[in-house]
C-alpha cells in the first residue's frame, strides 16, 4: 500500500507547492458585516420561503442569536398595526421589500492557484465577497484543491463569523483517476483514505471517476462513514461507469452533465469520438462534449423514460452547472459580459484568454459549428433536467465559477437564469437554490427555508427577484428611468444575512471593485503581493 492515506485531502496542494505554485491567501478577519445581534427584527417583509410556495406578506421576522424565532403576519395599517413583535436591538424596514432564504451554491471552488502563472492569485476574500454580494450564504466546496487543512480552517472561521464568508462545506478530491494525481490503486487503499478523510473533518468527497472496483468500494465506504459524494464523470473514466452506474452504487449527486448522456446511449457504449481525438487538447475535450446528448435516447422514448425513472428510484440529485458551459453556446456574449470590466481579476482574465495548457482556455479554434452543437446539447440536457424535476427529482443550483469566462457570484446568478430557461418556474428556481440545495448538503434542518428554528440565512431584496433574476447581478440590469427617459442600472439585492450577520451588498461590491482595479493598475496591495505560506 502507498502512503496516500496519510495525506488524505492535501495531495494536490502539496504537489502544487512542490511545483512552486503559491497557495491561496486565506481570509483571517472580518472587515464587513454587522452583528450578529441579540435580537434582529425584519419588519413587514414579503416572504418567498424557499419551499415553492408563493410570496406572502407583510410579515415580521424575528431573529435571536442567529436563528429565526418568530414569523408574525402583520394585519391592518402597517404604521399602527397591533400585536407586532417587540423591538429588536437592530431592525430592518422591509416595507416594499422581499425576503428569501440565502442561496446555496452546490458546486463551487474557493479560488484555485491555476491562475498564478498569469499574475498574483486572487485572495479568497475576493471570492467570498462576490459570493455574499450575490446572496450565496452556503457553499459546497467541491474539491478543497487548496488543501483540506486550508479549507477546514476557513470553514471554522466562517462558522465563528470571524471572516466575511458564506458557510463552507469541505469536499475533498478522491485521488484515483488517471488524468489527475493518482495515489489510490486498490479498493482497500480507497477505504483507508476515506476513513482518514472522515477523521480529519471533511463533509464529503469529490470524485472524477476511478477503476470500477475502487469506485464501488469507495462509495460503499462513503455511505458507511456518512460522507456525501459528488462526481464529475470525467471522459477518461466514464466508459466504465456512467452516472446511472454510480448512482446505483450510492453516489449522492452527479455534477455537470458528464455521465448522463452515456446513461441514455442505446446503440453504443462509447461516444462517437473523432479518430484524431486527444483528451489533453482542451479544444477536443470541450467541443466534442457538445455532441453527446444527440447520440443518446430521444426525449419521450422508452430508454429516456426508463433512465429517468431509475434515477428517481435511487433518490438521486443532479447539479447541472449549466452556467459554466454557457460560453460554449455564445462565446461573444460570455466574453463581453457587463461585469468583466470592474469585477474580473486580471490574472483570471488572462487565464480565460485562448492558450495552450490552460484548463477551459480552449477558444483558439471555437467556431460557429461548435456553438450550434452546444445549443442543441443544451436543449436536450435542459429537457432531461426539467423533466426530472417535474417528476419529483432533486435538482440544485451550482456555479463552478473561476473558469470559462464565469466569475464568482455572477456565475451563480447566471445559473438561476439558465434553470428558468430550462423550464423551471421562478419559484422552482428559488427552491432549487435554497431548500433543495440545503437538503443535498444534509442541512435541511438548519437552512434553506424561512421557518422558525432555522438559521438566519436571509436575503433582503429591493425588487421582487421572481420577476427578473438579472436584478440579482452585482452590476444590476439596465432599465429605462421613466422620469428622465434615460438608462439606469437597477440592482435588487440589498442585504445578505448569514447566521444573523448583516452584509450590505453595495459595500462588498465596492471592496471587490477596488481589489480588481489594483490588479489592472498593477498596484498590488502588500498583503497580497506574495503568498509565502507554508504548504499543507
Amino acid at each position: 500500500m502507498s502512503d496516500a492515506p496519510i495525506l488524505a485531502g492535501n495531495e494536490l496542494a502539496a504537489e502544487r507547492a512542490k511545483a512552486g505554485q503559491p497557495p491561496l491567501v486565506p481570509s483571517t478577519s472580518r472587515d464587513r458585516g454587522i452583528g450578529p445581534h441579540k435580537r434582529l427584527v425584519l419588519r413587514a417583509a414579503t416572504v418567498i420561503d424557499g419551499t415553492g410556495a408563493p410570496p406572502i406578506g407583510p410579515t415580521d421576522i424575528v431573529v435571536e442569536n442567529g436563528r429565526i424565532v418568530q414569523l408574525k403576519k402583520v394585519t391592518g395599517n402597517l404604521a399602527n398595526s397591533a400585536n407586532r413583535p417587540a423591538p429588536g436591538d437592530h431592525e430592518i424596514d422591509c416595507r416594499g421589500k422581499w425576503v428569501t432564504p440565502g442561496f446555496v451554491d452546490c458546486h463551487a471552488h474557493a479560488g484555485v492557484a491555476y491562475h498564478a502563472a498569469n499574475g498574483w492569485v486572487p485572495p479568497v476574500e475576493y471570492v467570498y465577497k462576490l459570493w455574499l454580494a450575490h446572496g450565496v450564504t452556503t457553499v459546497r466546496e467541491m474539491g478543497s484543491f487548496n488543501g483540506l487543512d486550508w479549507m477546514l480552517d476557513q470553514k471554522k472561521r466562517s462558522e465563528a463569523n470571524e471572516i466575511a464568508a458564506p458557510r463552507l462545506l469541505a469536499y475533498s478530491y478522491f485521488p484515483a483517476v488517471n488524468d489527475m494525481l493518482k495515489l489510490i490503486h486498490t479498493p482497500e487503499e480507497g477505504r483507508v483514505w476515506l476513513r482518514k478523510l472522515k477523521e480529519r473533518g471533511a463533509d464529503g468527497v469529490k470524485f472524477f471517476g476511478a477503476p470500477p472496483a475502487i469506485m464501488e468500494a469507495a462509495l460503499d465506504e462513503c455511505a458507511k462513514l456518512g460522507l456525501k459524494s459528488g462526481c464529475h464523470h470525467a471522459q477518461m473514466a466514464v466508459t466504465r461507469m456512467n452516472a446511472l452506474t454510480t448512482a446505483g452504487w450510492g453516489l449522492t449527486s452527479a455534477e455537470h452533465y458528464y455521465g448522463l448522456p452515456e446513461a441514455l446511449f442505446e446503440d453504443r457504449v462509447v461516444q462517437n469520438f473523432p479518430l484524431d481525438y486527444d483528451y489533453n487538447d482542451e479544444y477536443f475535450r470541450f467541443s466534442v462534449s457538445g455532441q453527446m446528448f444527440r447520440q443518446g435516447a430521444e426525449p419521450g422514448s422508452k430508454k429516456w423514460n426508463e433512465t429517468l425513472e431509475r434515477f428517481l428510484e435511487l433518490g438521486f440529485t443532479f447539479v447541472p452547472t449549466f452556467t459554466i458551459y454557457d460560453a460554449n453556446r455564445d462565446l461573444m456574449r460570455a466574453r463581453q459580459a457587463d461585469w468583466h470590466k470592474e469585477y474580473t481579476w486580471k490574472s483570471m482574465w488572462d487565464y480565460f484568454t485562448p492558450q495552450r495548457g490552460g484548463h477551459g482556455s480552449y477558444w483558439y479554434r471555437w467556431s460557429t459549428q461548435n456553438e450550434i452543437e452546444w445549443k442543441e446539447n443544451y436543449r436536450l440536457w435542459m429537457a432531461f433536467i426539467n423533466e426530472y424535476k417535474n417528476r419529483g427529482g432533486r435538482v440544485c443550483a451550482g456555479s463552478d465559477s473561476g473558469f470559462i469566462y464565469q466569475i464568482f457570484g455572477f456565475g451563480y446568478i447566471r445559473e438561476l437564469e439558465l434553470l428558468q430557461e430550462a423550464g423551471f418556474h421562478p419559484l422552482e428556481v428559488v427552491r432549487a437554490a435554497t431548500s433543495q440545495g440545503a437538503a443535498l448538503c444534509g442541512l435541511e434542518d438548519e437552512i434553506g427555508t424561512v421557518e422558525v428554528g432555522k438559521r438566519a440565512d436571509l436575503l433582503v431584496h429591493d425588487h421582487n427577484p421572481l420577476t427578473d433574476f438579472k436584478l440579482l447581478y452585482g452590476t444590476g440590469a439596465l432599465r429605462l428611468d421613466e422620469a428622465t427617459n434615460g438608462a439606469t442600472w437597477h440592482r435588487g439585492l440589498k442585504y445578505t444575512i448569514k447566521d444573523g450577520v448583516i452584509y450590505d451588498t453595495a459595500e462588498l461590491l465596492a471592496d471587490v471593485r477596488a481589489l480588481v482595479k489594483a490588479t489592472w493598475d498593477e498596484a498590488v496591495p502588500a498583503k497580497y503581493a506574495t503568498n509565502g505560506q507554508a504548504a499543507p
